[in-house]
């Protein structure tokens, strides 16, 4: 199974150099990440229990007089983007969900700039710069690609504005370059995976209170991997299915008198539920409900990991996705096809992983039935007609670093 290829340090470096004439004066790469469990729970207050993967994006910059903003990708030869540095400093916010400066950028190139110009907000001044980036992480996959854009982004421009910014708030400039630059309304938890993730750990993110823990995950030591399915059916997060299920979940909170949905859940089971039940209309009773009870979900995974007790956590994310697929309605035929397949072939539990609409599936599934588990995908796409999926081992991975230069 194709597990990506890693650039070295060295890689990068020397297509800077050729593409710009000289070499690069700062380098990071930050990963994607996958989220184990707590799907849509970030913009509600909820715990999230992601980490990083082994796939990353990888970004080389260097200052220059120019006073232009030029932004290179390997994956866009062809898409040069240059941009006035005073332009972005100057530049307004965009409403989330509206496609922001996506519209007026090229697509990928918005993210870079948006970090640019987020950091110009928090006092950071950055030069203008060359920037080439080399983004390894799958597009469309959800597994955050753009989160790993920003926040291998972030890094390299405060190197080169010599600004000691540590990790959270590092992802929450990044988070804020997606939310107000390119217009997506996306929670914290993908930059703060990307960002402060350890190797061989989950994150436990509490959104609430902003507060993280490192759990241990040893998922090959005790004889399991984590498959992940990338389905090939891109999803769009400014397409409005985002924007708009962030919007129900507003709306059920104020009809049940409060202001996230983590307060409803944090009345236990049996309360919530009947709050949740409670609600009139049963869209934002099926979205307040899904909400709720993920938040639950991702407590009892914690529990879960921590006793080793893998048949618990298998339990728990085939729950989830069900939740998703039924009271939060963003799977899709898809992601159905390789829950079920995965499930069937012998796996704990499977899931859809990321905002849903398309993406990937994550599996926890013994290490000597994934071949089985692979095969048994592969059969039901090709049966249903759908395109031959992408599989890959997830390794539990470190956060945003700066990389070694060319030697």
């Amino acid at each position: 199974m194709p597990s990506g290829r890693v650039p070295a340090g060295s890689e990068i470096s020397e297509a800077f150099a050729a593409g710009f004439g000289r070499h690069p004066e700062a380098l990071w790469s930050a990963p994607g990440r996958v989220n184990l469990i707590g799907e849509h729970v970030d913009y509600n207050g909820g715990p999230v229990l992601p980490f990083a993967i082994q796939h990353r994006c990888y970004l080389a910059a260097a200052r220059t007089k120019s006073g232009i903003v030029t932004v290179r990708s390997e994956q866009f030869p062809d898409e040069i983007v240059r941009v006035a540095l005073d332009d972005l400093r100057t530049g307004t916010s965009r409403e989330p969900g509206t496609g922001g400066n996506a519209q007026r950028f090229a697509g990928w190139a918005s993210y870079v700039l948006g970090v640019i110009w987020a950091l110009e907000q928090v006092g950071v001044r950055v030069p203008a710069v060359d920037v080439l980036v080399d983004g390894q992480v799958p597009v469309g996959a959800g597994l955050s690609s753009s989160a790993a854009l920003e926040c291998a982004a972030v890094g390299a421009f405060c190197d080169l504005a010599g600004a000691d910014v540590d990790g959270p708030q590092r992802a929450t400039i990044a988070q804020r370059a997606e939310n107000d630059f390119v217009g997506v309304p996306c929670g914290l938890m993908d930059q703060m995976a990307s960002t402060c993730a350890r190797a061989d750990h989950a994150l436990l993110f509490d959104t609430y209170d902003l507060s993280i823990e490192q759990i241990p995950l040893a998922a090959s030591a005790a004889g399991y991997e984590f498959l992940v399915v990338d389905t090939g059916a891109a999803h769009g997060l400014v397409d409005g299915e985002y924007a708009s299920r962030r919007a129900a979940c507003e709306e059920a909170a104020r009809t049940l008198r409060v202001k996230l949905l983590r307060e409803v859940a944090d009345r236990g089971p049996d309360e919530s539920a009947a709050l949740v039940a409670g609600i009139a209309d049963p869209t934002l009773r099926r979205r307040a409900r899904h909400v709720v009870s993920e938040i639950l979900r991702v407590s009892a995974a914690v529990e879960a990991l921590k006793a080793a007790d893998w048949s618990r956590l298998g339990a728990l994310m085939t729950a989830s996705h069900n939740s998703l697929r039924d009271d939060f309605e963003v799977s899709s035929p898809q992601l159905d096809t390789a829950v079920e397949a995965l499930v069937s072939a012998g796996a704990l539990g499977a899931r859809l992983t990321g905002a849903g609409f398309g993406g990937s599936v994550v599996a926890l599934i013994e290490t000597s039935r994934l071949e089985t588990a692979v095969s048994a995908v592969t059969t039901s796409f090709s049966t249903a007609g759908f395109d031959t999926p992408t599989k890959s081992v997830a390794v539990a991975s470190q956060g945003a670093r700066r990389e070694p230069p060319a030697t």
